[in-house]
């Protein structure tokens, strides 16, 4: 019987490395589309095969043969001002990526969209599966993006492509490498290098438990199905507590509110620019920051059997990997 075979775009980023290590305890047949760097999966027993999403020909190489394909690739932003970086690889990366599944007859897709494609605003309910799209007017490219990339798989659903779309929303924990934006920011307040807070706040959740969702919609959903994987929400202010004590680390005592955030985005963007690092928040950041509002994973919950851990126990595990693997130099103080 020939061996399954399991593609992996974005391989190397947060939610790729662990997808692939836990398709590796799966013993699954696993190919890792390598692009930037391969610092995040060498070790493990995947097929490593160079490739680019914005390059037609190499992905249907890789697809080749293939019969499922976990699509994470993706460019994140928090500027204002990225479109045509962000398209390039959300858009036409999208748009490629589904091509290649159809020319080469891939069996399923699960493609990973965001919470940032969907509407968020005075849309007095919980945010579910059933919020519309972003348009285009009035939003950060990175939602943009996202939500064109995840118009394009539903397009070629319609061309009989066998897809299902999965949402999370704020993702954080362990094996975040480069660090990602937000693993960058838990490092700041476990540092105390974050000097001030914003009020707002997101629906964190943990990356094991969106991969876990992942897998079982693999095998669980209908074609045409999307889930939004959600954790907890948390303020900012509620997080750093929660990191002062988990780390031991005081948390900010000073919270803006976001109408100065605002104001203060474009001196922290000049900042970030002139010293070479990235910037502590920018508006777009800003204005994803919400009051308490609700994120539904009910159908993910009654179709998948997802249940996300609590976000104290993320908070933890993460803080363990970051001081395991020298990101930090003071361990976890609190179990």
């Amino acid at each position: 019987m020939k061996a399954m075979i399991t593609v992996v775009t974005g391989a190397s980023g947060h939610i790729g490395s662990n997808l692939i290590r836990a398709l590796a305890a799966q013993r699954r047949k696993v190919r890792a589309l390598q692009h930037v760097n391969r610092r995040n999966i060498e070790g493990l027993d995947v097929e490593i095969v160079p490739g680019d999403v914005c390059h037609p020909d190499s992905l249907r190489k890789a697809f080749e043969g293939a019969d499922i394909v976990y699509h994470l690739a993706a460019r994140i932003s928090l500027e204002s001002n990225d479109y045509l970086v962000l398209e390039p690889i959300n858009v036409t990366g999208v748009k490629n990526v589904v091509e290649a599944c159809i020319d080469c007859k891939v069996k399923r897709l699960v493609h990973f969209s965001s919470i940032h494609a969907f509407i968020q605003e005075s849309i007095g309910k919980p945010i579910d599966e059933t919020c519309p799209l972003v348009e285009p007017k009035n939003c950060p490219p990175y939602d943009r993006t996202k939500a064109a990339g995840e118009k394009i798989v539903y397009d070629a659903m319609e061309r009989g492509l066998n897809a299902v779309v999965i949402s999370p929303t704020a993702v954080i924990g362990p094996y975040d490498w480069e660090p990602s934006f937000l693993g960058e920011a838990l490092l700041n307040l476990a540092r105390g290098k974050m000097p001030a807070l914003v009020q707002g706040g997101f629906d964190w959740v943990d990356v094991r438990d969106v991969v876990a969702g992942a897998l079982a919609a693999e095998k669980k959903a209908p074609a045409g199905a999307k889930y939004l994987l959600s954790g907890q929400y948390a303020s900012v202010c509620d997080l750093a507590v929660l990191v002062e004590e988990i780390m031991g680390t005081p948390a900010p005592k000073m919270v803006m509110p976001k109408w100065l955030a605002f104001v203060g985005a474009p001196f922290m963007a000049g900042f970030a620019r002139m010293t070479g690092n990235r910037p502590l928040y920018t508006s777009a950041s800003v204005k994803a920051l919400r009051d308490g509002q609700d994120v539904s994973h009910n159908k993910a919950t009654r179709e998948l059997g997802y249940e996300p851990r609590p976000l104290r126990q993320t908070l933890v595990d993460t803080f363990k990997w970051f001081h395991e693997s020298g990101y930090l130099q003071r361990p976890v103080k609190s179990k």
